[in-house]
């Protein structure tokens, strides 16, 4: 089963990500645990060039960037481990491109794209961490300063974060069977529960 995690920066997804997979450990094996931008040799280039921080890129030269990453990702990462029988579990995927580049690009030619460099490929399952901008770029901002850590997508101003969160939260009345949302802003521990439950629930609907 394919389960990807999608949300707005400052969400949480790395925090809930790393806790559900050591809980789905315990009932999946194998369990592939992944990311975009970057979890494949060519990707980690690729991420350096779109999350670096100061550096203009044109939106086209973005999009082209996150899905050839992607083609590459689905190709030697995501595809193999699936075909084992992998529970596969992925920090962002394509709904990102679509929340963040359709902002600037034609929706339907990113839609074409993707499906270009993902050969139709869509997750199972995926889990939207739903969180007010606000609080969202407050533990940004938190991050920031214990770890020096900020990405391009960061220093964007809150409205544009808010205009992510709405395509996100469309994306959701649009795909109501793929796309659950889950409260974000609940503590961690909660946040993680109910997306474990949520992901244990489709698991048994699909056996």
């Amino acid at each position: 089963m394919f389960v990807t995690i999608e949300g707005i920066d400052g969400s949480g997804k790395t925090s809930v990500l790393a806790q559900l997979a050591e809980r789905l450990r315990d009932r999946f094996s194998p369990l592939c645990v992944t990311r975009e931008p970057g979890d494949s040799s060519l990707g980690a280039e690729i991420r350096k060039l779109v999350l670096a921080q100061g550096k203009s890129v044109d939106a086209r030269a973005e999009l082209f960037l996150f899905l050839a990453d992607r083609a590459q990702h689905v190709a030697t990462v995501i595809r193999p481990a699936l075909q084992e029988g992998a529970l596969v579990l992925c920090d962002r995927y394509a709904d990102s491109t679509r929340a963040y580049q359709s902002g600037f690009l034609d929706p339907k030619i990113i839609e074409t794209l993707n499906d270009v460099a993902t050969s139709g490929l869509e997750p199972e399952l995926t889990i939207l961490l739903d969180l007010d901008v606000e609080i969202a770029l407050s533990r940004v901002a938190q991050r920031k300063a214990a770890c020096n850590e900020e990405t391009r997508f960061d220093a964007y101003a809150a409205s544009y974060h808010q205009s992510v969160r709405e395509r996100y939260l469309e994306l959701m009345e649009r795909n109501p069977m793929r796309i659950v949302k889950v409260d974000a802003a609940a503590p961690l521990d909660t946040v993680v529960e109910n997306a474990f439950e949520v992901i244990l629930g489709r698991h048994k609907g699909n056996l």
